[in-house]
């Protein structure tokens, strides 16, 4: 039997003084994270949508992929198993991966992808982040099916700064294809015309009631009390389009996006763009009609040139067991496709908390500067073939600064840690256009790109100003853009060409919203600051995946600082080999 010792009072005392004391030393005792495991076996399973049965890429066979749980000062590891033909790699869509690009995710950027039969660890600690994210493939169109929500809870005992939700709900909006997304993009790529739009959208993986005979049984149900709050954490892992949304007779109290908290505000109809998420508070009605039904919905806001897939997405919001057929409710009225002025007076109501806790930490100053077009061109059609672009002689591209991005066959951040960039990159990517016209105005009369693999580099801290500029060369239309391993401060958003010599006068430097995914406007512009304290290099590229793949994407590659924990760590051991 084991033998246990009785303290006396006054040992005990002094013990818990120096307990305390101690606490009080050294605060990250009391406050260290724990650290979380998940496994996630990608594997193929059977899916059945739209009368349609297919086999698609999974997390541990489930569409959409698993949740991911976590607090705020968590480390997290997630051991993926690549069981599939396809390569493979996840990226943790708004992490900011401090000291840890190794586990960012996107192929051939931070990492080779992890291929047939292997396995990878990603390691990464949650550092002064809360609220909602996501995970998904960062390789072709694989995060068709791969994806899911990475939820990121305040420290334990740390309230909402709103009131405590009755219950949190994810809802993820996708799109689902009869076809295979993989031979779609390539396709896209043979012919050079616009990739084939999906047969639906989808809430939580289902089309819901509007779409054929299958698919009022493949509906989302969101089973509500009366009078109670509900925190909805919207996600939009659509490939392809920006979406409203929209739930009948209620409305929407807007208090988080991108994992930062912001100033609530209400309203009814929200926009919400690839790689965007949105908390919204839906406080119940208190005296419904019994077992009352209302329909959710969601449709595209597109201004942009070609096809689009313009169906509406449905879910039923339900009091107690529901009285309604679905085909008998009415569908939310929402914005016209093409509402730019109802999308831009929407950005603007965003804003920071910015207050002591949590405090805007914009950048009053800049150092460097920067102006990158984004939008599309084109690429000459390859000899003795004829193609589908703009005409028979050309293939659609994206670009930033017209520089089309080239993907590397070996992974940028590992070329340069190992010091062999040669052949790999060069970090001459234009600070601004190499030619200046009327970005929004008549087109040029070239339309043709340049192609290569081209970064920024930036010394550690550097504050940074970017204004993104759309253009209406092939067509306006919005973009999201993406800058892994930051969050931005959108100082600055206006309709036709920036003018740098009256737009700044206007940027908000007090409290502007703090985002991962920018929306630049339809034919317009936004205006980001950040600083650069995240050494390594960090992938920036539109969240429509069809942008991506045409090449609307960069890099930046933020040098070590002087300090230790200013620098990026060696890769682990286990990083995939190309």
């Amino acid at each position: 039997m084991g033998a246990f010792l009785i303290l006396s009072p006054p040992l005990m005392a002094a013990l818990l003084c120096i307990a305390s004391f101690s606490l009080w030393l050294f605060p990250e005792v009391a406050t260290a994270g724990i650290t979380r495991h998940y496994k996630f076996n990608i594997r193929l399973q059977n899916v059945t949508r739209l009368c349609h049965t297919k086999t698609i890429l999974t997390v541990n066979g489930k569409f959409p992929g698993p949740r991911i749980i976590a607090r705020e000062g968590d480390r997290v590891e997630i051991k993926v198993v690549n069981l599939v033909p396809n390569n493979v790699s996840i990226h943790w869509h708004g992490v900011r991966q401090l000291q840890s690009g190794w586990a960012d995710g996107p192929s051939y950027i931070t990492q080779c992808p992890i291929q047939t039969g292997q396995t990878y660890v990603y390691n990464f600690t949650i550092t002064g982040q809360r609220g909602t994210l996501w995970w998904h493939a960062h390789i072709s169109w694989l995060r068709a099916t791969l994806y899911g929500p990475l939820i990121i809870l305040p420290k334990r005992n740390v309230p909402y700064p709103f009131a405590k939700p009755h219950k949190e709900v994810p809802i993820i909006f996708g799109e689902w294809w009869n076809a295979n997304t993989e031979a779609v993009i390539n396709q896209s790529f043979i012919t050079g015309a616009g990739p084939n739009v999906s047969d639906s959208y989808t809430i939580n993986g289902l089309p819901g009631p509007l779409y054929n005979i299958c698919s009022p049984n493949e509906t989302f149900k969101l089973k509500v009390k009366p009078g109670k709050t509900y925190l909805l954490r919207l996600i939009n892992a659509a490939l392809n389009d920006d979406l409203f949304f929209r739930i009948s007779n209620h409305s929407l109290t807007v208090v988080e996006a991108d994992a930062v908290y912001i100033k609530p505000f209400r309203t009814e109809t929200l926009v919400i763009a690839p790689g965007q998420t949105t908390n919204v508070l839906l406080r119940t009605k208190p005296n419904p009609p019994v077992n009352s039904s209302f329909l959710m919905a969601a449709r595209p806001y597109f201004t942009g040139r070609g096809t689009f897939d313009n169906s509406t997405v449905a879910g039923i919001l339900q009091y107690g067991i529901g009285n309604s057929s679905p085909k008998n409710l009415p569908v939310p009225i929402l914005p016209p496709i093409n509402a730019t002025a109802f999308v831009a007076n929407f950005s603007s109501k965003f804003r920071s908390l910015a207050n002591s806790q949590f405090p805007a930490n914009v950048p009053q100053t800049v150092q460097k500067r920067f102006f990158f077009t984004v939008g599309l061109g084109t690429n000459p059609c390859p000899k003795n073939q004829t193609c589908q672009g703009p005409t028979n002689t050309t293939k659609f591209t994206a670009t930033m600064n017209n520089v089309s991005f080239i993907l590397p066959t070996t992974a940028l951040l590992q070329s340069y840690f190992s010091r062999r960039t040669n052949g790999v990159f060069t970090t001459n990517f234009p600070t601004t256009p190499l030619v200046q016209f009327n970005y929004t105005g008549t087109p040029p009369n070239n339309t043709m790109v340049m192609n290569g693999t081209e970064v920024v580099v930036l010394n550690f801290n550097t504050t940074v100003e970017v204004v993104l500029q759309d253009t209406s060369i092939l067509g306006a239309e919005s973009h999201p853009l993406h800058l892994h391993g930051y969050n931005v401060f959108v100082v600055g958003e206006g309709s036709g060409n920036f003018d740098p010599n009256k737009d700044p006068a206007k940027f908000n430097l007090v409290d502007p919203v703090e985002r991962n995914t920018v929306s630049v406007p339809s034919g317009g512009w936004a205006a980001i600051r950040f600083q650069a304290d995240n050494p390594g290099v960090w992938f920036m590229h539109c969240h429509f995946e069809v942008h991506m793949s045409w090449g609307l994407k960069m890099a930046w590659l933020v040098l070590d600082g002087k300090l230790p924990n200013q620098k990026l760590p060696p890769p682990p051991s286990d990083l995939p080999a190309c």
